[in-house]
């Protein structure tokens, strides 16, 4: 029984293609190029950058100035997100800082408003004691008077105002006409009473003043 001898497909004699290269340059050009691209190929599957190619072997600063482009583009981009954010953070705080004075002034106008009626009645009682001429009414008067002066000082430790009318033009913007009479000898729109005091805090109007005009 004869042995048989699986054969499988011949490759070509080194030999015979060196020599083949030798005789025609083109081809040992063409078969370099082929192994740097298969090369380059199996380097990029495998996830790897390929290596420099002979351009770059004989001029160094081309390597150099990929190098350098690369790098000015990636400092681009984070420069980019740094500004993005810096100005995020900015928008962010000024928002916060915003909402926080808000809060603080709305915090404010809301107590301030549930005292005023006790400062109506303060005014209230100063009048009433003010008419009153006996010796044993003045001691109350001015404890009343020194509250008084006690309420406005805290008033205005905390920006609080009284919104000043009497005698003014009327201005709708800060006073509530609720009386209105014709007098040719006061000026017209003229605040000739207040019935009820009126306060603001800075351009805010926590109360707007009661008053009779004139005219």
């Amino acid at each position: 029984m004869k042995k048989t001898t699986a054969h499988s497909e011949s490759a070509p004699d080194e030999s015979k293609v060196r020599e083949a290269q030798a005789q025609n340059p083109d081809l040992s050009d063409a078969a370099g190029t082929q192994a740097q691209s298969a090369n380059a190929t199996a380097a990029a599957e495998e996830g790897q950058l390929p290596g420099p190619t002979p351009e770059e072997l004989a001029d160094p600063t081309l390597i150099y100035q990929e190098n350098q482009a690369i790098y000015e583009k990636e400092l681009a981009e984070v420069s980019d997100k740094y500004l993005r954010l810096a100005a995020e953070y900015d928008n962010f705080r000024r928002r916060s800082q915003k909402e926080k004075e808000t809060l603080y002034t709305d915090s404010v106008a809301l107590v301030i408003k549930e005292w005023l009626p006790v400062l109506d009645s303060l005014d209230r009682a100063s009048q009433t004691v003010t008419s009153l001429t006996t010796d044993d009414i003045r001691p109350v008067a001015a404890g009343i008077e020194l509250i008084q002066k006690q309420a406005s000082e805290a008033m205005g430790r905390l920006g609080v105002n009284e919104i000043a009318c009497l005698g003014q033009t009327f201005d709708p913007n800060l006073e509530e006409a609720v009386m209105h009479i014709e007098d040719d000898s006061i000026g017209a729109s003229t605040v000739i009473e207040v019935f009820q005091k009126g306060y603001t805090r800075g351009e805010r109007v926590i109360r707007h003043a009661l008053v009779k005009v004139a005219n």
